[in-house]
């Protein structure tokens, strides 16, 4: 499996009563599927997988396969800071029709470079061949998969196809090419980074944005994997304050607030993620509409 271009993020609708809405659920794929997406990745950070039980997490997993209907990867998020769990959840997802899973670094028990080759070694080794991607996000997990534990993994799992970038470090997705970059894809994952990361040879995006405007994050994608740097550079510069605005607070309250407003979703949350107060919902209503009215100007571009 080539990854490239834009896959997003999706955010886990919820009810009022804070179940999983899985009508609004199938909205947001369709709209993903028309907006000519790369490839959809449920039940990652911004899926809200730490407040999914595992039933829940697995019915969501096989709503988006059974939507999606092959038209577009599914790349299904299976991490945990237990690597039986997360190999358990790994080969569930499989067996529901993903494509990949993705596995996040395991978080809060903060395991050393070694205790984080051998969790993703055993991942992959036990998901048949499969494609695996790894996630690196800091910030989150507590813990950093440094490029020497990176490579380690690579070579020592054929399978491990990518890894999600989300340190916030260019120089780092410029390292990973450089050793790897022969068979492994960089995926940025933070969103305002994605341009200057494809510039130095990541493959696209695992978006946030994507989630609101998947045709806008995925242009820009392909302008970059055509070398056509300029023109996606206009366009990039163009969705910058959408961007910003996305992590105003805590994801995914910045991107539910914004398709909550466009009634793709309903606006909830579930607990301990605070929906967005008034005031950051006015903002991100306000960036949005102005970013809206500049495409319409440019028709399109």
């Amino acid at each position: 499996m080539k990854l490239q271009g834009a896959f997003t993020a999706l955010v886990t609708p919820f009810a009022a009563n804070h179940d999983v809405d899985f009508a609004a659920l199938d909205k947001l794929v369709d709209a993903q599927l028309a907006g000519g997406i790369a490839g959809l990745v449920p039940c990652g950070t911004t899926g809200e997988s730490p407040t999914l039980d595992n039933d829940e997490h697995l019915a969501v997993i096989a709503r988006v396969v059974k939507r999606v209907a092959g038209k577009v990867p599914v790349i299904a998020g299976t991490g945990s800071n237990c690597t039986r769990e997360a190999i358990t959840m790994s080969q569930k997802a499989l067996e529901l029709g993903a494509d990949a899973v993705m596995i996040v670094m395991p978080y809060y028990n903060k395991p050393t470079q070694a205790g984080l080759v051998d969790h993703c070694k055993q991942v992959a080794a036990a998901v048949n061949g499969k494609p695996v991607v790894l996630y690196n996000v800091p910030a989150r997990t507590g813990v950093d998969l440094l490029p020497d534990a990176t490579e380690a993994i690579f070579k020592a799992s054929p399978n491990v196809i990518a890894t999600k970038e989300a340190t916030g470090n260019i120089l780092r997705a410029q390292e990973l090419v450089r050793r790897l970059g022969d068979r492994l894809t960089v995926l940025s994952g933070d969103d305002a980074l994605t341009l200057g990361m494809m510039a130095c040879g990541a493959k696209g995006v695992i978006s946030v944005t994507s989630n609101v405007f998947p045709r806008e994050v995925q242009e820009i994608c392909d302008l970059a994997n055509e070398g056509r740097f300029a023109d996606a550079r206009a366009l990039n510069q163009a969705l910058l304050p959408v961007h910003d605005v996305m992590f105003l607070e805590a994801n995914p309250g910045p991107v539910k607030s914004a398709l909550a407003d466009d009634g793709v979703i309903q606006p909830h949350t579930r607990a301990p993620m605070a929906f967005p107060e008034n005031v950051v919902r006015a903002k991100i209503r306000e960036v949005v509409a102005a970013y809206r009215a500049q495409r319409q100007t440019r028709g399109g571009r």
